[in-house]
């Protein structure tokens, strides 16, 4: 019996062309995370009418802000386990046809209950869309262009918040606000469909399940892999490289000089959630409250989510030429003067629209670059962990913001105090950044004896 040729999976990946097969599957990636983000800010979109309908105060109403992020919370923990069991493609699409239901019973409710229920459930689908939909275009990225790839999807979400903001503008006017959680699920509907005849699974995943070498053959032809023409007569043993450490991963986050630099990793998340999802929900009402139109609101709101969009994908440029650290103080400095200016009575609309945009360009703009830091930070056997659990501790600011941001504005806070408290955690961005100085070795690349994993 001849000796298996054994292939490493990560090579060829990296040898691959770029062909049909992977952009279709970016796309679909893509197009996932553009509906996520559309659902998850459409409802600051329609804050100003929720409230006017069902006539609800401040406080309630950030609840109702938040009920979304909660769930979000515990379905990105939850979901994420059950997609290293049974896979990413079933819980992704799983996932997207989920939240697409909630999303189309959402424009059904009668209550405000019913509203914060909802939310709830449908975030718990929209935790899984993120970590999946990044992890698969990872794995079919070769590693020339990974980063990119991954930036350029992963800036896909605040695209989609931006695309909400100009459809709820003019949805809201002529439908109502309800219409627009009606278009929010039936698209991913319809890409949850897409997805069951296009979407492939991970190729490390199949090797580490012991998948068939057939099934691993199959995804591998349609990715342009360089296979060599001796497996078409030999027998092939696909291998997949992986670091292993013993103990609970969480634990050497603290471990090994990384305490500090995962410490200030955290409070970046923190701080920079809190501001990004402060504005995201509240910003359009603010505006309204200020005087103006519920269309001009929204449009303020839709400036923030359109700098993230085009800062998300210029800050990786940048980031490319001068470091993380530098680009993240710069930054952070230039979001507090921004969000500061957002409250000021005399600001003029025009300088409204660009203070907005500004704040965009560096919060949701820089969240990729903060993410990145941490993927380049953490060795290979604690990137997940390392990542997932700055998110985690981000995703507690993101609930949090809203709920304080209604207290205060339900306490009568007015919109110059209220943007001055918000220019705060933008302000501790910033100096834990430049802490990170001392801390952070820029890149910090782990180094661990790799152990195969052979395809059964």
């Amino acid at each position: 019996m001849s000796t298996p040729t054994k292939l490493n999976i990560t090579t060829l990946v990296d040898q691959s062309r770029l062909g049909a097969f992977q952009w279709t599957m970016f796309t679909l990636c893509g197009l996932c995370l553009i509906m996520d983000g559309f659902d998850v800010q459409a409802m600051g979109y329609v804050a100003p009418a929720v409230i006017k309908e069902f006539n609800v105060p401040g406080a309630l109403m950030g609840r109702v802000l938040s009920a979304a992020l909660v769930g979000i919370l515990l379905g990105s923990y939850t979901l994420s386990m059950l997609a290293d069991k049974i896979g990413r493609r079933p819980v992704l699409i799983g996932a997207s046809l989920y939240f697409a239901v909630c999303a189309i019973l959402t424009a059904q409710v009668s209550s405000v209950n019913e509203l914060l229920l909802i939310r709830f459930l449908g975030g718990i689908g929209m935790g899984a869309i993120m970590p999946n939909a990044m992890a698969l275009a990872g794995e079919y990225s070769p590693s020339r262009i990974r980063v990119m790839v991954l930036m350029v999807i992963g800036n896909f979400f605040t695209l989609g918040a931006a695309i909400g903001g100009f459809l709820a503008a003019w949805l809201i006017p002529h439908f109502g606000w309800r219409s627009v959680f009606t278009f929010g699920g039936a698209i991913p509907l319809a890409i949850g469909i897409l997805m069951f005849f296009f979407l492939p699974e991970s190729l490390q995943f199949m090797v580490l399940k012991g998948k068939s070498v057939e099934k691993v053959s199959g995804w591998l032809k349609r990715i342009n892999a360089p296979i060599p023409s001796s497996t078409s007569t030999a027998p092939v043993q696909y291998v997949v490289q992986e670091e292993n450490r013993k103990g609970v991963p969480v634990f050497h986050l603290f471990r090994e000089g990384r305490a500090l630099g995962t410490v200030f990793l955290w409070i970046i998340n923190f701080m920079n959630l809190m501001n990004l999802y402060f504005l995201g929900s509240w910003l359009p009402t603010v505006v309204k409250n200020a005087g103006y139109s519920a269309s001009i609101a929204v449009l303020v709101g839709t400036m923030v989510q359109v700098g993230g969009s085009i800062g998300g994908i210029a800050n990786g440029w940048i980031i490319g030429k001068l470091g993380f650290r530098q680009v993240l103080v710069t930054l952070f400095g230039i979001a507090t003067v921004a969000v500061a200016m957002l409250g000021q009575p005399t600001l003029p609309l025009a300088m409204l629209f660009i203070a907005a945009f500004v704040a965009g360009w560096c919060i949701p703009g820089g969240q990729p670059g903060v993410n990145s830091l941490a993927a380049v930070y953490y060795p290979t056997y604690l990137r997940s962990t390392g990542i997932g659990s700055s998110l985690g501790f981000g995703r507690i600011g993101a609930i949090v913001g809203p709920v304080v941001a209604g207290i205060l504005i339900q306490n009568h806070w007015a919109p110059r105090e209220l943007f001055y408290a918000a220019a705060i955690p933008a302000a501790i961005s910033c100096l834990a950044a430049i802490a990170m100085r001392w801390v952070i070795k820029e890149p910090a690349q782990g180094s661990v004896s790799p152990v195969e994993v052979l395809a059964h």
